[in-house]
């Protein structure tokens, strides 16, 4: 039976609760995950999104930062999360449907302003995490599993506006890239985004400093959707709601959709 999930950083699901409510009523995907949620749990507004129909949640929060959520109209199944670099940040949360499919929700952290470690603690936080990922993913292999979230990175020269102005700017480094793509070695993790969408420039964030955002258009794809090679070949549809960072106070993220056949 097919179904369709969408990944969005939210940047604070109590503030925006009408835009999640306009994505679940127009959009109708069957799984929402959310980031940077900002809420405790108990502080979500659990009852509005049932209301839409969307019975099922599973998250992890903190008041005033960070936070991720898996909404769903489909039964879901709390497996758990990981607390990445034992700093009890709530970055990660896991949950199985019921036809096996186990769902990673992350929000790796963004990395601060300075693409050094040793000036930068954010930044070493940052790789810390991803390496974290990595030895996880490559020690306990997961399969029939599905990776989203904003991960704060672009990793092709095709992510991004610009790839030689971005070289040296925090999402786009090299180190970065490099990270992230021994994460996705670690469990041979498919991108189903740029699977779906081969070629062109493809971004899913568009700073909140740009005058006018859609004019300038300097965008950056630091949401992702990945599967595991088991059932990679079933996943089709894949897009970005571009429209949705245009909302009235909006996310400075928009979402990123896809649908799996299984």
């Amino acid at each position: 039976m097919p179904f369709t999930l969408a990944t969005w950083n939210i940047n604070s699901v109590r503030l925006r609760a009408d835009l999640v409510c306009k994505l679940l009523r127009e959009e109708g995907p069957d799984v929402l995950c959310l980031q940077e949620c900002k809420s405790p749990v108990d502080k979500i507004p659990a009852e509005v999104f049932a209301a839409q129909g969307y019975t099922h949640m599973v998250a992890r929060g903190q008041k005033g930062y960070n936070g991720v959520a898996i909404l769903s109209r489909l039964p879901l199944e709390d497996v758990g999360h990981r607390d990445f670099v034992g700093k009890g940040d709530a970055r990660h949360v896991a949950a199985r449907l019921e036809n096996g499919v186990t769902l990673h929700n992350f929000y790796v952290p963004a990395g601060g302003d300075v693409a050094d470690r040793e000036v930068n603690e954010k930044f070493g936080h940052k790789l810390d995490f991803l390496t974290e990922m990595r030895d996880w993913f490559g020690e306990d292999r997961p399969e029939k599993a599905i990776l989203v979230g904003d991960l704060n990175i672009a990793p092709r020269e095709d992510d991004v506006w610009s790839h030689k102005q971005l070289l040296k700017v925090v999402s786009h480094t090299p180190i970065e890239v490099e990270h992230m793509a021994e994460v996705q070695e670690a469990a041979n993790w498919v991108d189903i985004t740029r699977q779906d969408i081969p070629e062109g420039l493809l971004y899913s964030w568009w700073s909140y400093r740009a005058r006018d955002w859609d004019a300038a258009d300097k965008g950056r794809r630091l949401d992702h959707v990945w599967a595991t090679p088991d059932i990679s070949n079933a996943a089709h549809s894949s897009r970005v709601l571009r429209e949705a960072r245009g909302w009235e106070k909006p996310s400075d993220h928009a979402p990123v959709f896809a649908t799996f056949d299984l």
